[in-house]
């Protein structure tokens, strides 16, 4: 088959503008005849001839065989004998498996310090940024209320893991560190077993007003020697600005509260306390607060038993539900009345937290103790003895509290919710008598089930006597 391409002409028509070569090729090529091609014995094979099912068929079995030949070669070599290699090789290889495996399970050498110390300090933070402001050691450990924000290289209390409401961004904002404390609480056995606890907010060393070396061996000492006692140390004070100080010279407790919560501490306040204790609508609800000039606890730094501690959350629970309920109403007009700045209402519930442990130790006749976080020194504050006639302690009776703990855990466990958020029963534990006497009644029906399943099993053998299996069976 000859190509003959007329070069003459398309030389003429290219000089004159008409034609390329490109296109003089396409014309020589496109006048022959593809369709067959004819080989000496006269046979025509199509070009454009289409694969039939067959084919495909065979491609399949093809493909098949080639798939089980590859399966079979990796389990011959798989039975084959391998060489391990240099014994060199071998070793350090294993090295670098038990180097790597020990840098992944390594934790802070506080972890081991603390054993046998009567105190530990939590630092509730929430956030990689802060990081710096955490402390090390022996008396502190982390509390980080966000999983993605927890230090990988030290052994930080994962507060989600403990309390899953912290998964809702909602109310990790609207509880802050609050809700690291609950997490604690919440089967607090499993995670704290000294007779002393403290807590201590980053905000703390961001404000440098942390413990001391010195402040801290102070108050080591002072724990060891108090293994006992209804006492809180704290070392975070509730400070105003001067010039508001200044111009008054009396200033109140809940008038900073008022401050610091949009002006609506004490309402806020008085209705959640009235609500709590299902008050008539002419009762007093605003616990009373000494104008005394003496310091009041904030920042959530401070040191008591653990027992205390206990009771404290225990109603704190009950309180923080209370306002939720009430902030539920307003949250129809989307208000929140303890904040006026967006961060405010976020963080909505946080300011009136963090003193809520004041009113709490005042009626509760705690011993109330300041540590300068500087130097160390101690010194009581609002003295017990001073203010037996203004306490409600009636109202913070831990009798009182253990029964409304009880009614809360009873009505959770019955599925009878009063209102279709309710919170209480998503901040801690869930217990009261009828669920010991269930678990009580379930184990022993357990244990009779088993005497029973023995006593058949022994009857059936006397009856039937004891058949061996065969060795061969």
């Amino acid at each position: 088959m000859d190509l003959v391409i007329h070069f003459s002409k398309t030389d003429s028509d290219f000089f004159n503008g008409k034609v390329s070569v490109v296109y003089a090729v396409e014309h020589e090529l496109a006048s022959l005849n593809y369709s067959a091609i004819t080989f000496e014995n006269e046979t025509e094979v199509p070009l454009q001839d289409e694969l039939t099912q067959s084919d495909w068929d065979v491609l399949r079995e093809i493909e098949i065989s080639e798939e089980n030949e590859m399966l079979e070669m990796e389990e011959v070599k798989e039975r084959m004998e391998k060489d391990g290699g240099v014994w060199d090789d071998i070793y350090r290889n294993a090295r670098k498996s038990e180097k790597l495996k020990f840098e992944v399970n390594e934790r802070d050498e506080g972890e081991l310090e603390r054993t046998g110390q009567p105190v530990c300090i939590y630092e509730i933070y929430n956030g990689a940024g802060v990081w710096p402001f955490l402390h090390h050691g022996s008396l502190y450990r982390g509390l980080s209320l966000s999983r993605r924000a927890q230090r990988q290289s030290s052994d930080d209390v994962d507060a989600v893991s403990r309390l899953p409401i912290l998964n809702d961004t909602y109310y990790r904002d609207i509880l802050c560190e609050m809700a690291g404390m609950f997490a604690i609480a919440n089967r607090v056995d499993s995670i704290h077993m000294r007779p002393w606890i403290g807590f201590q907010s980053w905000r703390a060393a961001g404000r440098k007003v942390e413990l001391s070396a010195q402040a801290e061996k102070v108050l080591e000492e002072k724990v060891q020697e108090n293994l006992r006692g209804d006492v809180i140390y704290f070392w975070g004070r509730l400070d105003l600005d001067q010039s508001v100080i200044l111009n008054n010279d009396a200033i109140s407790f809940w008038y900073m509260c008022d401050i610091l919560n949009g002006g609506n501490c004490r309402t806020v306040f008085q209705d959640g306390f009235r609500q709590l204790y299902a008050l008539p609508p002419h009762a007093e609800a605003l616990p009373p607060m000494p104008e005394d000039g003496g310091y009041w606890s904030a920042l959530h730094s401070w040191v008591m038993p653990t027992p205390s501690f206990l009771e404290f959350i225990m109603f704190s629970r009950m309180f923080v539900d209370s306002i939720d309920a009430l902030h539920r109403d307003y949250s129809k007009y989307n208000l929140c009345l303890l904040g006026s700045s967006e961060i405010e209402k976020k963080h909505c519930y946080c300011r009136v937290l963090e003193i809520l442990i004041n009113v709490w130790a005042y009626h509760s006749a705690r011993k109330m103790v300041y540590i300068n976080p500087n130097t160390g020194s101690m010194e009581e504050q609002h003295p017990v003895e001073q203010r037996k006639s203004f306490m409600w302690a009636k109202y913070f009776n831990f009798s009182l509290l253990k029964s409304m703990d009880e009614d809360l855990a009873e009505a959770a466990d019955d599925g009878d919710h009063p209102r279709e958020m309710w919170l209480w029963p998503m901040t801690g534990e869930v217990f009261w008598q009828g669920i010991y006497e269930r678990e009580r009644e379930e184990r022993y029906r357990l244990k009779m089930d088993k005497k029973r399943k023995t006593k058949e099993k022994l009857y059936e053998r006397m009856k039937y006597g004891y058949k061996q299996k065969s060795l061969g069976g």
